[in-house]
């Protein structure tokens, strides 16, 4: 089996334990390359039978011997050019393993709202004079409603959480799902509607897809209530900025806090800079040193699963797109 691992982003680099690890559970006969650049990439695709990794279509033109893609990145759309979508080449990834580090940074950005956090640093010293103000603002999430739209691994693990805020939580999603404690059913996706006039915060968990793309438009938002809060952690495409901006100008909603936005890097323009109440990370949610140590231990499980035939963990519908 020839393996080629692309570092990057999530993967900074490989050791000799680790290529040990990947060796025993490839089998005899392994040979792995690693690789460090785009360019490296692009000459040693023609070799692989596995990679690990971030393709794109240049290597993939390459890539001759394919037979599956192990993603180093949660979201399937990246990897979802039409000549890859069509092939036969199997896709999985760390699908289902990111929620946890994403849902810190989803209630990271809540609190920093609810409890005045954001204002507080932006105006350093200056924020003693405004400490009045600040307590008329600040409210709890203690008995408050989560709405999640899109309850897969990172919706779960954010109702897992609000759950321990003592908030109430709700949910829907397109496909059947399992419920959990915090969520005892899971609406059908002709539910949303009830979703969102009954939540006080609407958190996405949704993936990126052609039927996702700009789902919280102005229309959704306006179905909001007004004190309602929007939360973002896992894909920027699914909304509309510059409607966002207008609901929360408008008091349509009160607020958001995001980590992904429409288009990266947000533009200094955008009006969501200047936007009251709007907590913004650059697409960081998605790092914890646990990441890449539990990709890594499924990628080492899957390609036991490879070689004897057997499903792949975190595998990707690529026609469904996640």
């Amino acid at each position: 089996m020839n393996i080629l691992i692309m570092t990057g982003i999530t993967m900074m680099d490989v050791d000799e334990a680790t290529l040990d690890r990947i060796r025993e559970a490839a089998g005899h006969e392994t040979e792995i390359t690693v690789t460090t650049s785009i360019g490296e990439a692009i000459e040693a695709a023609p070799d692989a039978e596995v990679i690990f990794g971030r393709i794109d279509a240049q290597i993939f033109e390459r890539a001759h011997n394919l037979r599956w893609v192990h993603a180093s990145t949660a979201g399937a759309d990246a990897y979802l050019f039409d000549s890859f979508r069509q092939s036969d080449v199997l896709l999985s990834g760390d699908k289902g393993l990111v929620g946890s580090h994403l849902a810190e940074t989803a209630f990271g950005l809540l609190l920093a709202i609810t409890r005045r956090i954001d204002h507080s640093l932006l105006a350093a010293a200056e924020s003693w004079n405004h400490r009045v103000e600040y307590r008329r603002q600040e409210f709890e999430l203690e008995g408050l409603t989560m709405g999640i739209v899109g309850f897969g691994g990172t919706g779960k693990a954010i109702a897992k959480r609000a759950a321990a805020f003592g908030m109430h939580c709700i949910a829907v999603d397109i496909d059947p799902v399992e419920t959990t404690p915090e969520v005892s059913e899971v609406w059908g996706a002709s539910s949303i509607d009830r979703l969102l006039t009954e939540s006080d915060v609407i958190a996405c968990g949704l993936p990126l897809t052609n039927q996702t793309r700009n789902f919280f438009d102005a229309r959704v938002f306006e179905k909001m209530k007004p004190t309602a809060v929007f939360v973002n952690v896992t894909r920027g495409e699914v909304y509309d900025g510059y409607a966002l901006a207008q609901a929360i100008e408008s008091g349509e909603i009160y607020g958001a806090g995001l980590d992904v936005a429409p288009e990266e890097p947000l533009p200094a323009n955008h009006p969501l800079w200047a936007t009251k109440n709007v907590v913004m990370t650059p697409h960081t949610a998605g790092a914890s040193q646990l990441r890449i140590g539990r990709n890594l231990d499924r990628f080492c499980r899957n390609l036991v699963h490879y070689r004897t035939g057997e499903p792949l963990e975190g595998a990707i519908d690529k026609e469904l797109g996640y």
